[in-house]
């Protein structure tokens, strides 16, 4: 399925300032939600068509799926960014979810080579270069293994990408979609190159998929010993065909493109491989024309997924602000939130497990009268960092990149409910 967010010119899209939101900061406490006057209400006086008739039995539906009520939450991509689907990227519908872990249909996409379908019975996976003992492993193989699981979140580098020159995509889904957070089960790496057993002169890992692309990215051998995972399954299932399926390295914190799928070899070297995917692309282009390379962490990010251009406010009165913190140094230690462009701040409330190189979910109670809005959030990690302005960034990064945009995000809410991307100096 297709989506095209509305995109306006850039000088319509950037405020001058919060001028006229006086008094739209956070509301200490809500107020309660006033129950309805009782009276009658045909859908609960009168009999309705689910309490009459039987539903479908249990051998109806052996592999569950969502409510067909819930069929408008997808993936969704935009056809105008790539020119063709088999190299390109969908987005996660950030704004329809709760909690930490996205569900695993609705984890984005992004595939340098279409889905690669393989029968698990034939995948191998190969650890060769600077070891003692080439070997080859079978997925039965690795499944005997000691395994572990573990939550992280995956973040595309490009994430945010199109936003560096200023507000263009109009929805959290297609500014900050390209991450999810799953659980992952799998063989920590450093057991399998224990079985090969590097030697001294081993320090960066060539890590190649078996997709069309033949994708490849090197990997020092530091983080490989570190929390580097070869995950089976996701989600307590195995991983999906669009994930990686059979198998696919899990690389906590660091940009997605290092985390190779349908991954088939492994190489061990002395120097890093100037994979395409590391020097013309994931490279990070600054303003003097110097590019910087190998910027695998994911910095401290956040971003408020309720409300948003795609989940507009619709109620005055009693509101609930919801949004999504992670940082690939650590854990999320606080989230602010303002509702007037910066002027006052208030501490979310974070809800839910902490984890280290995870999503984290921060909520705000406010009440909204219907006056105009400047949400954002600024998140700060287990390390001090926090996250920069889009200005921050820019002075130092300059506007040319398209990776590593962590800036903070900024949404416009109009006295009808209405909300779109805005930035604001």
């Amino acid at each position: 399925m297709s989506s095209e967010p509305k995109t306006e010119p850039l000088d319509r899209r950037r405020f001058l300032g919060a001028a006229g939101l006086a008094g739209a900061g956070l509301a200490a406490s809500a107020l309660p939600l006033r129950a309805q006057e009782a009276k009658p209400d045909p859908l609960i006086t009168e009999v309705q068509d689910w309490n009459r008739y039987l539903g479908e039995g249990v051998d109806k539906r052996p592999y569950g799926t969502p409510s067909p009520f819930e069929k408008h939450i997808v993936r969704r991509d935009v056809s105008w960014l790539t020119a063709s689907p088999d190299s390109s990227v969908n987005f996660t519908p950030l704004h329809e979810l709760d909690g930490i872990i996205t569900p695993s249909g609705l984890c984005f996409e992004r595939h340098h080579g279409g889905i690669a379908e393989i029968n698990p019975a034939n995948h191998r996976l190969m650890i060769h270069g600077l070891v003692d003992k080439p070997l080859v492993f079978t997925m039965e193989d690795i499944r005997r293994m000691p395994r572990q699981n573990h939550v992280h979140f995956l973040e595309c580098a490009a994430n945010s990408g199109m936003e560096w020159r200023g507000a263009q995509l109009n929805g959290c889904q297609f500014t900050h979609g390209m991450i999810h957070n799953v659980m992952y089960t799998g063989v920590p790496l450093k057991l399998l190159l224990a079985e090969a057993g590097l030697k001294p002169s081993a320090k960066w890992l060539m890590l190649e998929g078996a997709d069309a692309s033949g994708m490849n990215r090197s990997l020092p051998i530091e983080k490989a010993l570190d929390d580097v995972l070869i995950a089976f399954a996701m989600n307590g299932e195995a991983l999906r065909p669009e994930q990686g399926y059979p198998l696919r390295a899990v690389v906590p914190g660091w940009e997605g493109n290092i985390w190779v799928k349908w991954l088939r070899r492994i190489e061990a070297g002395d120097k890093p491989w100037q994979a395409r995917e590391e020097t013309s692309k994931y490279t990070d282009l600054l303003a003097d024309g110097r590019s910087r390379r190998y910027t695998f962490i994911m910095d401290a990010k956040s971003v408020v997924t309720n409300p948003s251009p795609q989940a507009p406010l619709k109620h005055k009165g009693r509101n609930v602000l919801s949004g999504l913190a992670w940082s690939g140094r650590g854990t999320i230690k606080r989230v602010d939130v303002t509702l007037d462009g910066g002027k006052n701040w208030q501490s979310a409330r974070i809800d839910g497990p902490v984890l280290e190189k995870s999503l984290t979910r921060f909520y705000v109670d406010f009440d909204w009268a219907g006056q105009e809005l400047l949400i954002q959030s600024r998140a700060m990690d287990s390390t001090g960092y926090v996250q920069p302005t889009k200005d921050e960034l820019r002075k130092v990064r300059g506007v040319n990149s398209i990776y590593h945009n962590n800036g903070i995000q900024t949404w416009h809410v109009r006295p009808n409910g209405e909300t779109e991307n805005v930035e604001i100096a």
